[in-house]
């Protein structure tokens, strides 16, 4: 049987499942009551996995969650088409294919071959977590100017997936380049 979580012991990054669906704390918030007999109340900022909405709900201190049947399983992203993205399930070497709403914005960082660890409830992909950098080529840059070299100088790349990034005025055409994938930036040559 899966462990029960009182309300009172969620905080940040606690998954839990609450009426069939998981979810993530982003946010919470005790509050004791000053009278006698009060009850204390939690006021929690959740995250739905399954449809990335965010809401607030304060629950009673003593109100019990479930845990939920969560894996992350490491996955390789193969391509996409008109039916999905298809990721190769590095386990059981299965394919599994995700739909737009689900990768969201992550196909900007990936190639074929990137790992990724996909995200798996009741053993239904319902997300995927992109590695913490991924080296992507210059497709496309602009020649930097002679004089142009002030300290911090940047000028914007295309890279081979489409995604557009700031860069130093020293990355050429063909270059590979490190991209932080949280905050889609440059973070050094490859």
């Amino acid at each position: 049987m899966a462990a029960l979580i009182d309300a009172i012991n969620v905080k940040r990054r606690t998954l839990f499942e609450l009426d069939d669906v998981p979810y993530s704390c982003l946010d919470s918030e005790i509050s004791t009551p000053t009278a006698r007999g009060g009850q204390t109340l939690v006021r929690l900022k959740v995250r739905n996995l399954l449809t990335n909405s965010v809401f607030e709900k304060t629950f009673k201190a003593g109100d019990k969650f479930k845990e939920p049947d969560l894996q992350l399983v490491p996955a390789s992203y193969l391509y996409s088409d008109s039916g999905g993205s298809h990721f190769l399930d590095q386990e059981n070497f299965e394919t599994l294919t995700l739909s737009e709403d689900v990768t969201g914005d992550a196909l900007e960082c990936l190639i074929d071959g990137t790992i990724v660890q996909l995200l798996k409830y009741n053993s239904n992909p319902i997300g995927l977590e992109l590695p913490m950098f991924v080296e992507l080529l210059v497709k496309t840059a602009e020649p930097a100017v002679k004089g142009d070299t002030s300290s911090g100088a940047t000028k914007s790349v295309t890279l081979e997936t489409g995604l557009e990034i700031k860069v130093p005025l020293f990355i050429k055409e063909g270059e590979k380049v490190k991209v932080a994938t949280e905050k889609r930036e440059f973070a050094g040559r490859a």
